[in-house]
Formats: C-alpha cells, sequence, structure tokens
C-alpha cells in the first residue's frame, strides 16, 4: 500500500480558492503530507503563503514540507523541507534544523544519489520522473526497477513523482513504492480534488501480488 504525497500546482493564482482546494484534499485523511513547491514566488510571497498553509495542515493532521526553502520551513515551523541531492544543503539544515525536522532528497533516477542521500541522512528519498509530465521539464526518466532496488539497498521510505495518476501507479505500487507525489492529476481532475484523492488511494490500496 503506497499513500499520498500531494504537491501544489506550479502556479497559485487565486490564494483563497487554492486554499478552499487543499482544505477539501486534505479533509479526506488521504493525504498525509503535502509539499508547497514555488518556483516564480518571491521570498517574502512563500513565507506569507507559508505560516496559511501550515495552518491547514495542522488543522488536518499532514504534515507540511516547503521546496529548497528551508529557512522560511524552519522559521514558520513546518514539518520539513525537500531538496535536490546535490544542493550540498543537507549537512548544513541538520546542524541548524530541530531533530525532528524532516529532509527529504530528490534523487531522479540515480542508485549513486540514492546512496549519498542514506550516508547524508535523510529522511526519504524520491525517484522520477516515471512518466509523461505536464508539469515541468523532468530532469531524467526513472524506471520502477529503482524502487525495488532502493527497498532492498536502503532502509528509507520512497516517493515517486512524475506523471502518476490513477491509472499508471499499479507498477509503482507492485515494486513497493511508499508515497505517490501527484500535483496536475489531483489539481486538475475533472471531478475535483476529492474524487481525484480517493480514485488514486484505492488504487494506492490495492494488494497487486495477490
Amino acid at each position: 500500500m503506497a499513500q499520498i504525497y500531494l504537491i501544489s500546482p506550479p502556479e497559485i493564482n487565486n490564494f483563497d480558492d487554492f486554499c478552499l482546494q487543499l482544505r477539501l484534499a486534505l479533509k479526506t485523511g488521504l493525504v498525509p503530507v503535502f509539499q508547497l513547491r514555488l518556483k516564480n514566488h518571491s521570498y517574502d510571497s512563500i513565507k506569507i503563503i507559508s505560516k496559511e498553509i501550515k495552518k491547514i495542515c495542522d488543522d488536518n493532521n499532514c504534515l507540511f514540507l516547503l521546496n529548497d526553502f528551508y529557512q522560511i520551513a524552519l522559521e514558520v515551523g513546518a514539518s520539513g523541507v525537500h531538496v535536490g541531492i546535490d544542493d550540498q544543503k543537507i549537512s548544513k539544515i541538520r546542524e541548524i534544523a530541530p531533530k525532528n525536522f524532516v529532509i527529504g532528497a530528490s534523487c531522479y533516477d540515480s542508485r549513486h544519489l540514492a546512496m549519498e542521500a542514506g550516508e547524508q541522512g535523510v529522511d526519504y528519498i524520491s525517484f522520477g520522473a516515471f512518466f509523461e509530465t505536464q508539469t515541468k521539464v523532468p530532469r531524467a526518466k526513472a524506471s520502477p526497477e529503482i524502487i525495488s532496488w532502493a527497498n532492498e539497498m536502503l532502509n528509507l521510505p520512497i516517493v515517486a513523482i512524475g506523471g502518476i495518476n490513477a491509472q499508471n501507479c499499479k507498477i509503482l505500487v507492485e515494486n513497493g513504492v511508499d508515497f505517490i507525489a501527484v500535483i496536475s492529476y489531483i489539481w486538475q481532475h475533472k471531478d475535483g480534488v476529492e474524487t481525484a484523492i480517493k480514485n488514486l488511494q484505492r488504487q494506492c490500496s490495492l494488494n497487486y501480488s495477490v
């Protein structure tokens, strides 16, 4: 069984509407992790947004992670941060962060980066992109087999990302992924975020080994 790791859409044009949609998503009780990933906003803007989102996540017992901006994550009391393993930030963050501060790292399609992440003491690793994605140009194309390898070699939770939806997540669940990271499938679903989340979790919960 895999769980849902929800990531914000690339752009938040109407913040009030986004907060409403996020509340609906988290109230399903099926989203244990939410990551805010905004690339085209100022530091101050992301900080203001983060404070509001933290309240929503806290109200729904959901971990709140920021992408890259570990300083903001620490300032607003977020649960943790997600960084690129090649950002050379992990040891620096560990020095200044609370003991329970979560650090996740992108390892793309690299077994070497995954091993390095484990050595640096991250709390989870992510691989991807596994499928075609419109969210951003992927740095690498990952194969589902890397999930099985990581489960054998590393004692770390594994997140899969990149074009994942309820129709194609089966192979990732079969290979033992712990979390399915999703963006477009949830936020752009024609029947709304709640239906999208329930559909995805239904597929993530199936026992494909039987």
